[in-house]
């Protein structure tokens, strides 16, 4: 067999430590390595108590805790953590939570160049990108700027065992949704087609066994551990048609994160599947499925996810303008991104019927 594909693939300069208690007992340790003595602790409101224990961990290090990450990072709420960063004197950030928070701890980074360590607390994969995002008059962009890539991810499967199933499903489908467009990415190498796969495979497993036993333990490793490999996916390689769609109704529309991810994955699959026959064929081995789009729309059904955008609360009225605004912008995708075929993929999304790759 001959190997003929070009690539380049880049190392991210990130520590990983894994394992159950890690929150408390590896991240003053990761500060210490990085040289770090002055350390803001963010987060979340619904995380502050998971937060706390960290923050009581760190002692003397911890310069306090900032309980104010939301959902797509209003440019206010960075203004204001910086600005806490900056009170405080503190020479590193610790973001304890879901994307929201380590969006937030990001925003700190990108602004002050200060280091940041990373205890994701869902399977947002945030942590193992360089990638920000920023909301400000109804409209989340997004840049890539390697100074917000958290030096140390500290993983604990611990800390998902409060994850509510709901979200614990939503925040899984979101994973997948970055390994699944991570194949067909302009930039996509062997070694990132293997993490998907793999990652897929992890996170589809996992997601079922936590349905039915929110606290098995080695269930929520699992899925950690494929949030992880679906996480650097994204950070590796360029976002298409999926994200931007998701950043749109997200930023724009206000819909939740994880849920928009979840409704819009199959659709968006389904549309690019003509365009990218290797990405399906990775997809149906690590699935067990031929009907990729099928399976993971069946996925999310089984398990009690919402399936429609109409669910979230987007308004039909809302579907041509967020087409239009998705479409205005050039980004890579493997197919021709037009007004009219996203209109198509938000159309479907928002009735949530089976999709199609007709």
């Amino acid at each position: 067999m001959t190997f003929q594909q070009e690539f380049t693939y880049e190392t991210r300069p990130v520590r990983v430590v894994f394992r159950p208690g890690a929150a408390v007992t590896a991240t003053p340790g990761e500060a210490a390595r990085l040289g770090l003595r002055r350390l803001l602790v963010v987060c979340g409101r619904r995380g502050e108590n998971v937060a706390r224990t960290v923050a009581d961990a760190l002692g003397d290090t911890c310069a306090g805790l900032h309980a104010e990450a939301r959902m797509h990072v209003p440019v206010r709420d960075a203004d204001r953590a910086v600005a806490a960063v900056r009170a405080a004197g503190a020479d590193g950030c610790v973001a304890v939570g879901g994307g929201s928070a380590i969006g937030l701890g990001k925003a700190i980074a990108l602004r002050t160049g200060l280091p940041l360590i990373a205890v994701p607390s869902t399977y947002a994969g945030s942590e193992m990108t360089p990638v920000w995002g920023l909301t400000e008059h109804g409209t989340k962009r997004t840049g890539r700027d390697p100074a917000v890539q958290p030096r140390s991810v500290v993983y604990d499967p611990r800390l998902t065992l409060s994850l509510p199933v709901p979200l614990t499903v939503t925040s899984g489908i979101n994973a997948l949704a970055h390994a699944v467009e991570a194949l067909y990415a302009p930039d996509v190498s062997p070694l990132v087609t293997v993490m998907a796969e793999e990652g897929v495979r992890a996170m589809a497993e996992a997601l079922p066994l936590l349905a039915h036993d929110p606290e098995d333990l080695d269930a929520r490793s699992r899925a950690l551990y494929g949030a992880w490999l679906c996480g650097a996916c994204l950070g590796a390689t360029t976002m298409g048609l999926h994200h931007k769609l998701c950043h749109v109704l997200g930023g724009t529309y206000g819909l939740p994160h994880a849920e928009t991810h979840t409704v819009v994955l199959p659709y968006a699959l389904a549309h690019n599947a003509p365009a990218a026959p290797r990405a399906l064929t990775v997809l149906r081995r690590a699935l067990g499925a031929d009907d990729v789009p099928r399976a993971l729309w069946d996925l999310a059904g089984r398990l009690g996810a919402p399936r429609s955008l109409a669910e979230l609360g987007l308004a039909r009225a809302d579907v041509t303008p967020a087409a239009a605004r998705a479409a205005g912008e050039p980004y890579a995708n493997p197919r021709e991104v037009t007004a009219e075929g996203v209109r198509g993929v938000l159309l479907a999304a928002y009735e949530g019927g089976p999709p199609s790759t007709a």
